[in-house]
């Protein structure tokens, strides 16, 4: 594998893991949160597809591998702390949330403290998932 040239400006956390925003490519809808390691980092910038570390299952975690909505990496970008990862993506499928949803930020707070859904599903997770 070839060394990560930045690696040194990332401030991974006593885990070993760095979070990472992912936002659209084309209209910067931020779609979700994930958490990648040094090898997740590696595999995403040789594959271009994402791949992440998933904290509750304790393994790797190639977005869309179960449901087909994969993430082509067109830009990656580091925060100025070094201590979080912005990832610009093509979002295959059109769905980035487990919940079938475009976004897994659907959930809006009024101004009251009420949350409201927003947007619609995109799959069933149960056909996509079979849980």
């Amino acid at each position: 594998m070839k060394k990560i040239k930045f690696l040194k400006n990332l401030k991974f956390d006593s885990s070993g893991l760095i979070p990472c925003v992912v936002q659209d490519a084309k209209d910067r809808t931020v779609l979700m949160v994930a958490y990648m390691n040094q090898d997740s980092l590696q595999r995403t910038l040789q594959e271009k597809k994402a791949c992440y570390w998933s904290r509750s299952r304790q393994k790797f975690w190639l977005k869309g591998e179960e449901s087909g909505n994969f993430q082509i990496v067109k830009e990656l970008a580091i925060d100025c702390d070094g201590d979080c990862i912005l990832i610009f993506v093509e979002q295959i499928g059109g769905a980035a949330c487990h919940t079938g949803m475009r976004s897994c930020f659907y959930r809006k707070v009024s101004a009251k403290g009420n949350l409201t859904i927003h947007g619609k599903k995109i799959f069933d997770p149960k056909k996509v998932y079979k849980k």
